[in-house]
Order: C-alpha cells, then structure tokens, then sequence
C-alpha cells in the first residue's frame, strides 16, 4: 500500500538514478548499420508478420499511421487515443479532439504543457509562470493530467505539468471523460504520448536564447541495445532558464526522461520509463486592480512581488506497461503510474487594490508545503468479433487510482504599504508558522466496459458504463482527527454515441457523456453531499482529406453541470446549483497542400447559471464567447532558391473577458496578436529557428482574476533563436 511521506527537502537522488539505469547503456549504441532500418518506434496496431528468418520486428503500427508524430512531417495525426483505451482515426471517436503534433510543438517553440496549449483550439489557458497555468476547456478547468493514457491529479498552483521535451504529441478530449478516467471536472482529457525508443540510433541536440536573455539546453539520443533492435532505449536530458518581462521573475527547468523498451515476443511488448523533473521559480502573482475593478494601466515588467518570493518542487513519473496484441487486432494491457510530487513555495503579492494613485495599503503571503504520492493502475482486453457479416468490437477493463498528499498552509499580511508605479520589492520577509496541516487520502475502483456495433457497414452504435467506488479521508495532522470523509459506493456513469459515414471522407457523429465529481461540502444533516453531474451532448462532423492528411471537424455542445454546492440563507449547504456551457467547435489540422501545413480553430462557448442564486447570470466569465486561432506554415522544396527554407504565422483572437471578485466586476478587451517564424535547413542535419511573437507589440491583458492578483499582461514583443543538430 501507497503512503504519503514527509519531506523538508527534495530526494532527488533516486529519480536521476532511476533515469539512469532505465537509460542504461546508451554510452554504448549498437552499430547503426546492423539494425533494422524502420525508425518507427512501438506503437498501438497490428500484430507482427510471422517469418523464419531472424528476428527483425518491423514497427508495430499501422500502416502508414502517423500516431507517433515526430518521425513524420506535418499537423495532424491519423490515430488518436485519448478518452479511449486504443488508437482509434479521429473519426471513429464521437467527441471533439484535437492534437499537437511533434512538428507543431517545435514551430511554436513550446517549452512547457501551458506553452504549448495556449494556442489550441478549444483551449484557454489562464496565464501563470510556466508550468503553473490553468488549463480550461467549455469553462471547466481540468484536474487532471494523462501520461500514455495514465492519470494523476492537476493542481496549476504546484506547477506540476510536464517539459514538452519529453513528449511526442498532446491529444485533447472536449467534455466529460469519465468512461475510462472515473471522477473529474468535465472539461476533459489531457494526454501527454511521450517519446518511445525507436530502433535505429539518432539524436538530436538544441539550443534556444531569447530576448530576455533565457536560455535552454536539450538532448535527446534513442538507441537499441542489440541488432534487431528488440531492445531498446532512449534518454532525454534538458535545462531551461527563463528570465522574463516582468521584473524580478525567473523560472528553471531542470528534467531527466529515461525509457527502456523490449519485445519480449513478436506480439508481446513491455515498457519502463522515469520521468524527473525539478522547478525553481521566483514567483509573480500579477497586478491589482482599482478600487472599483478597473484595470491598471502600468509598464508590462511592473511586479508586485517582494525580492524573498521564491518556489520549488521536483515531479517524479514511474511508468510500466506491458502489452500483448492478438493475431485478431485486439490487444490486452497492463499499465502502472507512480507519482510523486513534492512543493515547497512561499511569495508575497498585493494585499488589495490600488487607490487612485496607485498606494496599496499592506501585502499579504502564502506559504505551502505539498507531498504527494499517487498511483494509478490499469488492465484492459479489447476484442474484435464478426456477427452477421459485420466487424464489431468489444473492451472491458478495471482500474485502480490512489493518492495521498501532505498539505501545510499558512497565509498572512505585512502591514507594509506599496505602489504600483514605484515598486519596492525590499519587503520585510515572515517567519512561517504552519498551523493548517492536513493529510488528504483517495481511493478510487472502477470496472468499465464499451461495445462498438456496426449494423451495417457505415453506421457505428458505441455504448458503454463505467461503476466507480470512491472513498476520501481528510485528517487534521495537527489534532489527528478525522475532518471530511466521502464514501461512494457503485457510482455509474454511462456512455453512448453514434458514427455514420455520410461519404468516404465524411462522418456525422452523435454522443451522451458523463462524469461525477465529489465534493466535500455537508448538508444540515452533516452528510457530504451528493456528487456533482456532468453530462455532455455533442453533434458533428468529423472529414479526412488528402488520404487523412487534412482532418476537419464541426460541432455542437451543451454540458450541464448538476448538484453543485449551494449555500442557503441558513448557513447550511445543498446540492442543487446547475450551471450549463454550449457552443460551437470548429478545427482543421494537418496538410492543405504539398509543404502547406495549418492548424485553426474557432470556438464559441456560452456559460451560465440555470438554478440557484446566480441564476442568468454568466458562469465562466473568464471564458471569452468567441476564441479564434490559426497557425499554419509553408515549406520551400524542390529546386527552387529557397529549398529548405520554411516560414510561418499565425494569429489569435479573443473576445471580451471578465472576473468578478467580492461583488466587483473586472473587465479586459478583446484583443488580437500576431506571431512569426522561419527556419533554414543549414544542412540535412543542421536547422536554425527564429520565432518572432506579438510582432505589433499589442498591450493587453491575457487574465483577469480578483482586485488585488492574478491579473496579468500578454507577452510583448519578443525574438526567441534556436539552433537544432540532428544526427
């Protein structure tokens, strides 16, 4: 059994020794020349062809599928697994998704999970350092993060999401994910698919520089570790030291990314990886408002932070998996995550709003202490079957999730009074004396099953239901007595869709999907209340183009949110708040023509109250009603001058936006900004980048949170440089 342990500083030692045993003999590469030529790593597909010649797998996918992106070129990827348990085209799965391939990451430069998905379609990202973002989708935030299909929880404050060197493309479910993830936000699902072992050697090597004078370091070298290439590893090593526009703000990225890979049979593979990464930041909580919520209007590098902020944790990912593929295209898994995450941080920020003149009158602090394990298990087996002439498929499957976190918290103020136009960041720093400690405790079993029907050839019926067992324990470490308790017992959730192929190209889809999350308030009775209810309905249309090179898709949503807590007149708590998103969803992805590659998308979303005291009145105020984005780039080839030359751009626009705190309303604009880049192919090996952001240096805010933080400038203009050597 899992338990919390107590940690005053990092154990560091043991994460590196583990990436270093998993990457073990990568000083010591197989000669290239006596391995098998595929450079496709393992993947989700058909099993291996049998043959009495030595043993020399080819890649197990499928053919000519682009689910491992970064040995292909382009925007988009023909399988997709998030929100299911295998590959599937992103026409078969009725919701809407979206995918960030290896080549994109790379144009856009993005270093860290909120970097990367600032620009998603669907996607609003509320401004924080890096790698402490809020991530929000249909207004909801997600409280959770995929590693391969495997969770643990998501809390931005402890800044705990990924560096994107580790990671070959990140899949995005919209809506309710609770078949296969158990309780949740329906916002969705994240998954980060990272970067497998491939069985040729190759590397690469890359420096970044910016305009602020940060700098980055990455290497990345896969190798098998014997001729046929049945075993294999990869090692991945990075430093990322981000200064930044505002004063007094720094971020470090420390991260070690080791994975072994082995065949065990022609259909059997099995998997370790370790993941491990250490963050120091010098944290900025944003500016104040005015009294009456108007915004400030200050230089973009104004801080509010005292010279003693400071923030630290180290993220630990243990992960197993073993896989078995039948010679009928079905497939059984077991996988395991450990994590562990470990956060200490304490900062200072604004106590208040600013006066006319911009006095604030005292700041306030926050201290935290977070150690946190969490294990996620999973098994499945899907199978396909033929019945009245027509393929169907069948998946059932349990999982197992437990986390146990250590939580200490104290907060204060220092009558100290400053100004936003002459910040003093000589604060007087607290003695901290934590009288909140508690230890959080979470189990969470599940069965789930899902069958897929085709009646006939063009019509697909998906149904499925998940039951859940959920328990929860709070204790006060200070008194050792037990504070909150939840205890679910055969939770269900169900699962229902609809896929027609119109034309060849073409699918119309429908879907019913659900999730629950608990919560800890109590009713008068002293009894927790009943989970929330989150339930989507979802139509659309989903097109494959080009030989699945261009996909497009269209869609309709409403999500309802049910029994939120509500506290009535008397003090006491009820379930019965609703709250509702709608909108649409559109998105194209991949190749347009030859060397032509786009991602754009467009959302409208609607949010509102539709039971208790807020009712009419707007839910995520934060979630702009209109979200545009598009990306695309264009490659030079053939004999013309500019072979190897590839140049992009790309524009994003909001709506307008707001926050309300205490009863005062925050209003930001609307805005729009343009970004730049090219590269240049010096030789087949060797490329330079230079991206150009905010090319018209538009000032704006990016979020707005309450009157005295969390309200934050965009980037202004900047140039970032990097220099890329493949071998």
């Amino acid at each position: 059994m899992l338990v919390g342990h107590v940690s005053s500083t990092p154990h560091v030692g043991l994460p590196f020794m583990a990436v270093l045993v998993v990457a073990g003999s990568l000083a010591y590469p197989a000669d290239a020349a006596d391995t098998a030529e595929s450079p496709e790593p393992i993947g989700v597909g058909t099993a291996a062809s049998e043959s009495d010649d030595p043993v020399v797998l080819p890649a197990l996918v499928v053919s000519g599928s682009r689910y491992r992106t970064e040995t292909t070129a382009g925007y988009t990827s023909d399988l997709i697994s998030v929100g299911e348990k295998e590959a599937l085209p992103p026409r078969e799965v009725p919701q809407s998704t979206t995918v960030l391939t290896r080549d994109y990451l790379e144009d856009r430069g993005a270093r860290s999970m909120d970097t990367a998905l600032r620009e998603a379609p669907g996607i609003l990202v509320l401004n924080n350092e890096n790698g402490r973002s809020s991530i929000l989708a249909r207004g909801f935030e997600f409280d959770s993060l995929y590693l391969n299909g495997l969770p643990a929880p998501e809390l931005s404050i402890y800044g705990t999401q990924p560096d994107m060197a580790i990671v070959d493309h990140i899949e995005i479910l919209k809506g309710p994910a609770g078949l296969f993830g158990g309780a949740g936000e329906p916002a969705g699902a994240i998954n980060m698919s990272l970067k497998q072992p491939v069985r040729t050697f190759q590397g690469y090597a890359a420096l970044t520089g910016d305009t602020w004078a940060g700098f980055r370091a990455e290497g990345d070298v896969s190798t098998p570790f014997n001729e046929s290439g049945t075993l294999r590893g990869r090692l991945v090593l990075a430093q990322d030291d981000q200064e930044s526009w505002i004063e007094d703000s720094e971020n470090t990225t420390r991260l070690a990314y080791g994975t072994v890979q082995a065949d065990l049979t022609e259909q059997t593979t099995a998997s370790i990886t370790v993941s491990h990464a250490e963050r120091d930041i010098l944290p900025n909580n944003g500016l104040p408002t005015f009294a009456n919520g108007d915004l400030v209007d200050v230089d973009r590098s104004t801080t509010t932070a005292a010279d003693w902020n400071r923030f630290d944790n180290f993220i630990t990912d243990y992960i197993g998996e073993l896989e078995h593929r039948f010679d009928d295209g079905g497939h059984a898994k077991i996988s395991a995550r450990y994590a562990d995450r470990w956060v200490d941080f304490l900062y200072a920020f604004a106590g208040g709003p600013a006066d006319e003149t911009g006095q604030v009158s005292s700041m306030r602090w926050l201290a935290r202490k977070l150690d946190q394990t969490s294990l996620a298990l999973d098994a499945h087996v899907t199978k396909p079957f033929t019945l009245l002439g027509q393929d169907h498929n069948v998946l059932v499957g349990a999982d197992y999730q437990r986390m146990v976190d250590t939580l200490s918290s104290e907060v204060g103020r220092i009558a100290t009074a400053n100004n936003i136009y002459n910040w003093n960041t000589d604060i007087p720093e607290p003695t901290v004396t934590y009288t909140s400690r508690t230890e959080t405790t979470v189990n969470q079993y599940g069965v789930y099953g899902q069958v897929r029907i085709r009646p006939v050839s063009a019509l697909t019926l998906i149904g499925g239901g998940r039951m859940t067992w959920y328990d929860s324990e709070v204790i006060d470490l200070n008194t050792s007595d037990t504070v909150a308790t939840i205890d679910l017992n055969g939770e269900f959730t169900p699962y229902a869709g609809v896929v027609l192929d119109v034309t060849p190209e073409l699918s119309a889809y429908a879907s019913y999907t659900a999730i629950f999350q608990p919560q800890s308030q109590v009713d008068v009775n002293d009894q927790p209340l009943d989970p929330r209810q989150g339930e989507q309905y979802e139509i659309g249309l989903k097109g494959g183009f080009f030989d699945e090179s261009l996909n497009v898709s269209g869609a309709l949503f409403l999500i309802r949110d049910k029994n939120r807590a509500l506290q009535n007149e008397d003090g006491n708590y009820e379930a019965r708040e609703e709250v509702e998103s709608r909108g649409i969803e559109l998105e194209a992805s991949g190749e347009v023509l030859p060397g032509w590659d786009v991602l754009a998308g467009y959302t409208y979303t609607e949010t509102k109250y539709t039971n208790g005291m807020n009712e009419g009145s707007t839910f995520s105020a934060v979630t702009p009603k209109h979200m545009a984005h598009v990306w695309t780039t264009y490659r030079f080839s053939g004999n013309s001058m500019l072979d190897g030359l590839t140049v992009g751009g790309g524009v994003k626009a909001f709506s307008d936006f707001s926050s309300v705190n205490r009863g005062v309303e925050i209003n930001a604009d609307g805005y729009t900004v343009v970004d730049l880049m090219a590269r240049y192919d010096l030789t087949e090996n060797l490329s330079t980048t230079l991206s150009v952001n905010n090319v018209f240096d538009t000032k704006y805010y990016e979020r707005v949170g309450g009157t005295s933080v969390f309200n934050f400038y965009g980037q202004p203009l900047s140039a970032m440089l990097s220099v890329k050597a493949s071998f």
